[in-house]
């Protein structure tokens, strides 16, 4: 027992540790995005103090009037990457909110119908997930487009609505094909708690199958939802700043990680002396700390619902 208990320790303080580190980290990024909104909304595209509007090739470099330096437009990469992170976050949450909730009531449908049902359902998942991701995400941006943007359009006038409307698509988009691995998630586990015997007592009472899967088989895998919901998170960001960097994304003037660190990485090409290396130093060290963050948080909050995880005596 007390060698059990030593093993335990060992395994678990790191990574407890790790998920506080993730915690405070991804707090110490998303919570500046997200208070400056305000500000960062009018200053992104606007040209520093003393900048002129439209001047190609006028850049500054970090320092303490403009700590992440400027553009070619002389525009504050600061204020650029606080809205960025506001955008890449809100997509990343809003997309695995959107996953989440497929997710849960597909996989939760088919493991407690099982049959034919869960047969049909769950290879429209196989299919799915025989395709590429990306392949996927972009075909359905393609075709929520029209819709997005009409319906914007009705309720707000000018360039916003087509702006907001590309963001809109892309988390409609990258949520509406990220659900499928939580789906089978789910699906596994409704299957296991199905033949438990609280849910035949239910059963032999003559509640329904909706209230037995809402009341007595959610509450049971709100751990499991939890964890994949925080490790989507990630992932969503993960596209949607890989097709902002191929310039299907967020489209300019918004930014966002991507397409920031895209337009940095010309620099790339240019010799050493003569690299602007903040334009792509500070937009993908925030989308790499904060991805880094997200899965140390995901993987604590898995050590810690996962049941197998205490070691036996």
């Amino acid at each position: 027992m007390i060698e059990s208990t030593i093993v335990k320790k060992s395994i678990w303080k790191p990574r407890m540790s790790s998920g506080w580190i993730g915690a405070v980290l991804l707090l110490l990024i998303a919570v500046p995005c997200f208070v400056t909104l305000p500000w960062s909304v009018q200053y992104f595209d606007e040209p520093v103090k003393g900048g002129v509007t439209g001047v190609m090739d006028v850049v500054r470099p970090p320092s303490l009037a403009e700590p992440f330096g400027s553009d070619e437009l002389e525009r504050s990469l600061l204020w650029r990457s606080l809205l960025g992170g506001v955008i890449s976050l809100g997509i990343g949450m809003s997309a695995a909110t959107i996953a989440g909730l497929i997710g849960v009531s597909w996989g939760a449908i088919a493991g407690y119908a099982g049959g034919r049902v869960d047969s049909v359902m769950m290879r429209v998942v196989d299919v799915m997930l025989s395709l590429p991701y990306v392949l996927l995400v972009v075909l359905l941006n393609i075709a929520l487009q029209p819709a997005v943007h009409a319906g914007l359009e009705i309720m707000l006038a000018g360039d916003m609505a087509k702006l907001l409307a590309d963001v809109v698509t892309l988390l409609l988009a990258i949520g509406g094909v990220s659900w499928l691995t939580m789906a089978r998630v789910v699906r596994g586990q409704v299957l296991s708690l199905r033949s438990q015997p609280f849910i035949e007592a239910a059963r032999a009472l003559g509640v329904s199958p909706l209230r037995i899967v809402a009341v007595h088989v959610l509450p049971n895998l709100v751990g499991v939802i939890v964890v994949y919901m925080t490790l989507t998170v990630p992932i969503a960001i993960l596209q949607e700043s890989f097709l902002s960097f191929l310039g299907i994304g967020v489209q300019a003037p918004l930014p966002s990680w991507g397409n920031l660190a895209n337009d940095g990485v010309t620099q790339l090409v240019r010799p050493l002396g003569q690299m602007q290396w903040w334009l792509i130093l500070f937009p993908c060290a925030l989308l790499g700390l904060t991805l880094m963050a997200l899965n140390f948080l995901g993987d604590a909050l898995r050590d810690k619902f996962d049941p197998k995880r205490d070691v036996k005596s």
